[in-house]
């Protein structure tokens, strides 16, 4: 059932039973598996993959939200598994929900309104984020696990399965656990896969130790972090500053 104001690019195959609303853009070769729903003011890129049952920019599960234009931008080569549920944003929070390119969401997991997800990134299944989360590119969040509204997820990282994420998760970082969610150092496994050179690994490493092993306070860390110049990198800099621009705080205990 499509509605004949969507649009659909050529090469794009729709499934048996599925519902396209009036304001849906779907981009060329795309391949649209039977029963799916997409409505709203959806726009998805080329060459995504939606499975059978998956739900692609319904209303937010926000109470405020009064059935006001919203919208959910979706990129390229994504792929959204069975029962997947993509919501759109609200006015309150910006109005989009937002993913990027390369992504792939395996079955049951929830995008929640206002969220703002990168390019390559693995969600496990039932992986869940709340509210105005923000995951940034190569991230991997494992099966069963929940992130908190408002929390951000630092590029590279590693979230292990059933993990409960209430503050935001450091990047480059294995973090794993729910009472609290802890630090297991360094996600030395996936850099080396994302093509990271040692010497940058071993440099986040040792920062770390500043961060989580040392007597120091996270400020007095940081600060030690900066004076060593042998530490310096773009990798380091980048956790240096996503430290200092947190809202919620930095989960930053240690296995």
């Amino acid at each position: 059932m499509v509605d004949p104001q969507a649009r659909i690019g050529e090469g794009t195959t729709i499934g048996a039973h599925t519902v396209i609303g009036p304001n849906v853009h779907i981009g060329a070769n795309c391949r649209i598996g039977a029963s799916a729903v997409i409505d709203g003011w959806t726009e998805i890129g080329d060459e995504t993959e939606i499975y059978p049952f998956a739900s692609i920019g319904q209303n937010p599960q926000d109470l405020k939200f009064k059935g006001e234009e919203t919208r959910l931008v979706i990129g390229r080569r994504n792929i959204f598994r069975e029962f997947v549920t993509i919501h759109r944003g609200t006015r309150g929070g910006g109005g989009v929900t937002r993913i990027g390119d390369r992504n792939v969401f395996m079955a049951y997991v929830h995008v929640a309104h206002d969220c703002v997800v990168g390019n390559d990134t693995i969600f496990g299944n039932m992986a869940t984020l709340g509210g105005h989360v923000t995951v940034q590119d190569f991230v991997n969040i494992s099966a069963g696990s929940g992130v908190h509204q408002f929390c951000r997820v630092g590029r590279h990282a590693f979230i292990g399965g059933y993990s409960v994420i209430t503050k935001d998760a450091l990047p480059y970082a294995r973090t794993v656990g729910s009472r609290p969610a802890r630090i297991f150092g360094v996600n030395a496994i996936g850099l080396q896969r994302r093509g990271i050179p040692q010497e940058t690994v071993t440099k986040l490493k040792r920062s770390f130790r500043y961060l989580l092993q040392s007597k120091l306070n996270t400020t007095s860390a940081l600060h030690q972090i900066e004076r060593d110049p042998s530490l310096m990198c773009a990798e380091v800099q980048f956790v240096v500053e996503f430290i200092r621009s947190s809202e919620r705080g930095v989960i930053l205990r240690r296995a």
